[in-house]
Parts: structure tokens; sequence; C-alpha cells
């Protein structure tokens, strides 16, 4: 992990190049000499952050933010010679352009946008845990920025990088099952607004139906105004931090939808070339206008994509499943994703996959590989910053898998099917969803 990265061989970075260019991920213009070091700030520096941290140390970590002291603290000690800041506007703001190059960030999602925006402006390279941003218009902002900016990106989507889902998209692009026109995928885990008998049986990390009429004194590690960030003010307590408990807060994050939706609705955005929507409806409880839900479930309508036909994709989460799963026409995975196709299934989590029926494609011969194997999810994306190959989870590719994303849970929050003019950022049927697109920032927060 600490080794300096060797350099590609011209065909293998050729052989790279073709294959991005392929499946739509524009490769990097800029770049430099892959033997030299980066100059990395890291944002986010406990939890997730820490092991992203882990993975860049073979680079010059120069910048450390984080609005705990303790995960600051913890964080300088490995990189002792490295600026240390609570705030990364400040740290923005005291960095000339000559001592970064790259920027990780791990904070939590709602402040995604607001750290990673500046380095995209300063053309500086971004790693960005996912899901990419908060809300749609963010994360069209971001998208945006980055295809200016020319830089490496690449969102944190760890298993985008593992074998399996590389093979699982040669077979659907490659026919192994014909035209696709429709999609399943489900995840089992029941987090957010349920009882708390319900909560304890899925396992839940936290148990709350309202926002708590209580406060707690703030931990003395915590800066608690620069956590809250651009989010409304409230008061601190126990049920937002630490981490992931938030996450099932409108005001800081999306629930399971964006967050587990960045992984496993990220095999079928890359195996059927996804891109907008047309119409998107959801189903589940009652939406609670502060809390995410358990269980949900959201169906997409995809049009044609080249010689790919219209494609219906529904998602499931909690005690959810499709029907092929309920009705014990294929194994019962916990969680998964199952491809519709004219002459088979296709059945695959995050490490294997199966033809169905089995019978059926007992001697069936499988295409060559096409997809390079990845360097590992980090060190595709160091490669990128320092000689411009591709990464495979740029942000021309993830920001609109997070726009996506967003948009069940903002038809779960409309209670209404919406149908999406992606160019114009509107919802045409249900203007007054068009809400739930972004919102307003607390003052001293802005993305101008």
């Amino acid at each position: 992990m600490n080794a300096p990265l060797s350099p590609f061989t011209r065909r293998q970075f050729l052989r790279t190049t073709a294959a991005a260019g392929v499946l739509g991920f524009p490769a990097i213009l800029r770049g430099q000499n892959a033997g030299d070091k980066l100059n990395v700030a890291i944002i986010g520096c406990g939890g997730r952050g820490a092991g992203d941290m882990a993975e860049v140390m073979s680079e010059n970590i120069v910048a450390l933010c984080d609005v705990n002291e303790n995960n600051l603290r913890a964080a300088a000690r490995r990189a002792p010679g490295a600026k240390t800041f609570r705030d990364f506007r400040q740290m923005y703001d005291v960095l000339k352009d000559s001592e970064f190059d790259a920027v990780v960030v791990a904070t939590t999602e709602h402040t995604h946008a607001f750290a990673t925006l500046p380095a995209l402006r300063r053309k500086k390279h971004v790693y960005c845990e996912k899901p990419l941003t908060r809300d749609v218009r963010e994360a069209r902002l971001i998208t945006e920025a980055a295809k200016t900016a020319g830089v490496a990106t690449q969102m944190g989507t760890q298993i985008h990088a593992e074998s399996n889902y590389r093979r699982v998209v040669e077979l659907v692009q490659g026919g192994a099952i014909g035209p696709v026109r429709e999609c399943h995928v489900w995840v089992n885990r029941a987090w957010g607004w349920q009882s708390a008998e319900d909560a304890a049986a899925n396992r839940d990390i936290v148990s709350v139906l309202e926002r708590p009429a209580g406060e707690m004194p703030v931990p003395p590690e915590l800066d608690w105004d620069l956590w809250i960030g651009p989010a409304p003010m409230r008061p601190y307590h126990s049920v937002y931090f630490p981490g992931p408990k938030w996450y099932r807060w409108w005001d800081f994050g999306n629930g399971t939808m964006s967050d587990l939706g960045s992984h496993w609705n990220d095999l079928p955005f890359w195996a059927l070339k996804l891109d907008a929507p047309l119409t998107i409806e959801a189903s589940g409880p009652p939406p609670h206008p502060e809390i995410a839900p358990a269980t949900m479930s959201a169906t997409y309508q995809y049009g044609p994509r080249g010689e790919m036909p219209a494609v219906k994709l529904t998602w499931y989460q909690g005690a959810l499943r499709p029907p092929q799963w309920t009705e014990k026409q294929i194994p019962q995975w916990p969680s998964g994703v199952l491809f519709v196709g004219d002459k088979g299934l296709l059945l695959s989590d995050y490490s294997k996959h199966l033809l169905l029926p089995e019978k059926q494609f007992a001697d069936f011969v499988r295409p060559p590989q096409t997809i390079p194997d990845s360097l590992g999810h980090h060190k595709e994306w160091l490669h990128a910053c320092k000689t411009g190959a591709p990464t495979t989870c740029n942000f021309a590719y993830s920001g609109p898998l997070t726009e996506a994303n967003h948009l069940g849970n903002l038809a779960y929050r409309a209670g209404k099917k919406i149908e999406w003019d992606a160019k114009g950022l509107r919802i045409p049927n249900a203007p007054d969803a068009e809400r739930f697109l972004g919102r307003e920032y607390r003052k001293g927060w802005t993305l101008a």
C-alpha cells in the first residue's frame, strides 16, 4: 500500500484508455510524471477518511482537515509534517496552488459538494466518498465543474474496482442473456424511520422516530457549528453523531437509497449504460419530513441507449424484494442485482454472479475479458492524477449515478410519479416536487 505506483506500459495504458472510451469514461488530459509524488490534502480524517488516507500514504500528505479534534490528532501522528485545519474553507484560503495537487474528501455527505468544488475550481484532482453530493442540484454542479477542470476524479465506490462487477458488465454488454428490459436491485439493510422493535430486529444503529426535543452537551473534541455546515442549525444530540447515525436525516444524508445505491445501482448503471431516467415512481410508508425510510422501493424507466432497449429498473430496500426472489425463482441472496434478459437471467452480488437457469448455461463459453482489472480504486485515481489515464468512477459517470439515486428519494418524498427533464433540471408534471432538488444554505455557506 505504501510502495510507489509502478507506471503502466504503453500497451496497458492504450488498452485501458480504449476500454474507458467504449464504456463512456472520458480520459483525463492533465497529468504529471508517474514516478512523482502528489501533494495531497485530506478533508475528513476519521472513519472512512482514515481508510482513504491509508490508501494514499504513498504520496505526500500536506494538509489535514477535520471538525473532530480527535480525528485530526490521530491523522497528524501519521502525517506529522502536514498542516492541520478544522474548517476546510480556511484550508483552501491558506493553501497556495503550488502547495497541493489533489484532495481526498470524506466528510458527511451534506458537505461533500462544499469540500469538493473549491478543489475543482482550482483544477486539483479530487477523490470524494459516496454519495458524491447531498442532492441533485449539487450533483449536477460538481459534474459540470469536474468537466471544466479536466482533472482526475473518482467517487469512492470501492467495489467498482473489483473483478466481479467487470465480468458482469462484460456478460451483459456481450449479449450473454440477450437484450435486458428489466432489472432489479435489492439490499437487506433496513435503517431509518421505523419502530424501536423493528430497529432492534433490523440491527439498526440507532432508533428514532422524531427529531429529539432535548439537547446534549457537545463532545469537547467536536466543532458542532462546522459539522452542521450548510444545514439548518439544530442542537447537538447523539442521534446524529458519530457517523453513520446522521445518514438517515434528510438535512445531512439520504438514507440507504443514496448510500448503498451508490454501490448496488452502480452495477446496472455501468452494465446497461444508464444515464438520466425518464420517470421515477416510489412506494413505501408515508414519508417523514426529516427522516429517511428503512423500507422503500423506487422504479425507474430508462429510454433506449444505442442498441440497448428501454429498461425498467426497480430498487428495493429493507423488507422488500423482487417477485423473482419472493417466488423463489432465484437463489435467496440477501442483497443482489438481477438482470432479466430475453435469453436468460444474470444474478450478481458484490463478489459472485450466476447465469440462470444454470442448466441452460452449463456449456456457456464466457466472452474474452475486455475490461482491464483495476490497479485498485485509490491507486487507479492516483495513477490518473499522474499520467492522464482514465478512472472508471470519475465524476462524469458517478455524477449522473448520484443524481439517479437522489431522484428515487425525491419521488418517494414527493409521493407521486415524476417525469424528469434532465437537461433543464425540471419536473414538468410535478413542479412542486422540485423543492427536493436542492435547498438554501445556512449563512456563511455558498456554492456560488
